[in-house]
């Protein structure tokens, strides 16, 4: 919110239910069940003869409910085509809707490199090496700076999905079809 503050302020990205407070916002669990129900309100109140340009899902099946809520309204037809969606994870329902054109893009963080990561910290920890991460300004628990390793995020499309995830071995082409 702190990337998108200063457009909303200045009016250029417009959210129309004013609705931007992550207790008011959030989707408990991350359910896309509750994130349909969610848009359908959402795009019932706001946005019923309004042109919704995109939407920004914190996940991947967040983002399944809002394409399914966007669906039934008549989204994703020549005359009214998908608004651009996010969502993270590289879930394979996700990456078939994007390859279909219904989610825009998904954040993917190999989990095989985290859990590289997090396997050699704990070892580091118990043997008695110092940890090694690569931040130290990031992460605030308003108690202190929490020193982390990060891994770079990828953005994975319809343009490099095949590179990304199924010539890298994440998922198998099978799971996509």
């Amino acid at each position: 919110m702190s990337v998108l503050k200063p457009y909303i302020e200045s009016g250029k990205l417009v959210v129309r239910s004013k609705q931007v407070d992550f207790n008011k916002i959030a989707i408990k669990n991350w359910d896309g069940a509750t994130a349909q129900a969610r848009m359908d309100n959402l795009l019932s109140s706001y946005y019923s003869s309004e042109k919704l340009d995109a939407v920004l899902a914190p996940n991947d099946a967040v983002a399944m409910g809002i394409v399914s809520s966007l669906k039934g309204v008549g989204y994703g037809k020549a005359d009214r085509p998908m608004p651009i969606i996010t969502g993270q994870d590289a879930e394979a329902a996700s990456v078939k809707s994007i390859i279909s054109g219904d989610q825009t893009m998904t954040v993917f963080k190999d989990t095989k490199q985290l859990a590289g990561v997090a396997a050699r910290m704990v070892n580091d920890i118990l043997t008695d090496k110092k940890v090694e991460i690569n931040d130290e300004k990031t992460y605030d628990n308003n108690k202190k700076i929490v020193p982390t390793y990060l891994i770079e995020p990828v953005a994975v499309d319809k343009d490099n999905y095949q590179a990304k995830l199924i010539d890298s071995g994440y998922l198998k082409e099978s799971d996509i079809k």
